[in-house]
């Protein structure tokens, strides 16, 4: 007899703009574009345009449709992401999923004290181990600017200390080009060379616009030089509702969309087939405070709706979500990180990065980021589906069992339960007395206790020596022109 394949699954999936809604907004942009144009300070992008049939008016340069068109003919719909040896363990592209933390807070939350304090060098690594440690987590981003370490070389601090903490794949970020060109240096160090980390790239780029329209020299050539090198990049600007961008969601949206299509313009006439993530922030300037809200419903609603477009141009993209606005891990943060990972996982977006900030962005905890690492495995399980096949309709089970008798002690149970089920970590389900016994802990002292459990146990191999001494080698340098 044939044996049955399972029936497929129907997996929820929302939008959050119609085909129509999509073409709007992508006419819109072109008008951005063509239009209004945008403000180029720096000297090389604009030679790079004007050459390729832009053209200036009023002081800003301004595109023609088919710089758009053409750019995405170019762009690749894949960027496969490895780790740092060299296996592929996050290929970016459209349906997956993958969840990392944020980057440069000025605070953490010290996971021996629980006290707010300036972050250094070592929570950057810390954290980087504790996200190399779960499970969840695909990639690693800084979640901090070191405060004990000199300012014109936070970044290269930046990415030894998640290099050293943590094999998966990381999402760097960088104050200028001399920077990236550094950090290039470690990474070639670590691949074994130029050519295999272009082979098998590990690290992304995320460099931003100023919105409104204003490409600035320092930030668009870390663009450049990624374009130039092949390496993996996001040119990804943040139109916050209110801020950097319209206070309605769909003025923020074709804004972001024009200004992050010319960063993919710029990265495919330098080097058609760039890799290149698209995105951008649309978080909410909330009026009565004036702070970026990461937990505002507007965000992932957002998110949502830059997929629909990430679809039409078939790209990867960029996303946010497992934050919280609170001060604290607590009722508040656990509702907006569940509710923008859930947004996420609906809208299928490809790389969401963000997890684990607390205090609209300031600071970073490892409580939250343990948390939500838990809040992704369980959400994975709603949007999965059901599966419907001779192994989980049970029917053979249902022969056998006495009519009122249950099926706890079933063969059909006892072999089944531990991938019919999902397990849970740090959620309780014990009954009250073994809870009191146990301490009567909290989710946060739970996730503290997890997260501390991590950083004493779980070892990650260190770098090649080559890339140890590169590090030393461009940190002289700097120090010796200081």
């Amino acid at each position: 007899m044939t044996e049955q394949l399972p029936i497929p699954t129907l997996q929820p999936f929302s939008r959050g703009l119609s085909d129509l809604q999509v073409r709007e907004i992508h006419y819109a942009t072109l008008e951005i574009l063509s239009q209004t144009g945008v403000e180029m300070q720096d000297p090389q992008g604009r030679e790079i345009l004007l050459d390729s049939g832009a053209w200036e008016s009023n002081g800003r340069v301004k595109l023609p449709e088919n710089l758009v068109t053409d750019a995405l003919a170019r762009a690749p719909s894949r960027i496969p992401m490895h780790n740092r040896l060299g296996d592929l363990t996050m290929p970016l592209e459209l349906g997956k999923v993958f969840f990392g933390p944020g980057s440069d807070t000025t605070f953490t939350l010290d996971v021996q004290t629980g006290k707010r304090r300036r972050t250094t060098a070592q929570d950057v690594e810390n954290i980087a181990r504790l996200c190399d440690g779960l499970d969840n987590i695909d990639f690693i981003m800084s979640m901090g600017n070191p405060s004990d370490v000199p300012a014109d070389d936070l970044y290269i601090h930046e990415f030894a200390g998640m290099i050293r903490g943590s094999l998966k794949p990381n999402v760097y970020t960088a104050k200028d080009r001399q920077d990236v060109e550094d950090i290039y240096r470690i990474a070639s160090a670590v691949a074994g060379g130029e050519q295999a980390l272009r082979e098998r790239p590990f690290f992304l780029l995320y460099a931003e616009p100023i919105s409104p329209l204003m490409m600035i020299e320092e930030s668009l050539q870390k663009l450049i030089f990624c374009a130039e090198k092949g390496v993996p990049s996001g040119y990804i600007p943040s139109p916050n509702l209110g801020g950097g961008g319209p206070i309605t969601l769909a003025g923020a949206l074709a804004l972001g969309n024009a200004e992050c299509l010319l960063g993919l313009i710029i990265a495919q006439l330098l080097n058609p087939g760039a890799p290149y993530i698209y995105g951008m922030n649309t978080a909410a300037m909330d009026m009565k405070t004036t702070i970026i809200s990461y937990g505002s419903p507007e965000w992932p609603l957002g998110m949502m709706a830059q997929m629909d477009l990430a679809r039409y141009y078939d790209l990867p993209a960029w996303s946010a979500g497992g934050a919280t606005d609170s001060k604290v891990v607590d009722a508040q943060a656990g509702i907006e990180i569940s509710l923008s990972i859930l947004a996420n996982f609906l809208a299928r977006a490809t790389l969401v990065h963000d997890v684990g900030y607390i205090e609209y962005g300031s600071t970073s905890s490892m409580e939250a980021l343990v948390i939500a690492d838990e809040v992704i495995d369980r959400t994975r399980i709603l949007v999965e589906g059901v599966e419907v096949s001779p192994r989980t309709l049970a029917l053979d089970a249902t022969a056998r069992v006495r009519p009122g008798g249950g099926y706890l002690a079933d063969a059909h149970t006892l072999n089944s339960w531990r991938w019919a089920q999902w397990k849970a970590d740090i959620t309780d389900r014990s009954r009250y007395d073994e809870w009191v016994e146990r301490g009567s802990e909290d989710m946060f002292a739970r996730a503290n206790r997890r997260a501390r459990e991590i950083l004493g146990e779980h070892e990650v191999p260190p770098l090649p020596q080559e890339a140890e001494e590169t590090i030393r080698e461009i940190l002289d340098e700097r120090a010796a022109t200081r």
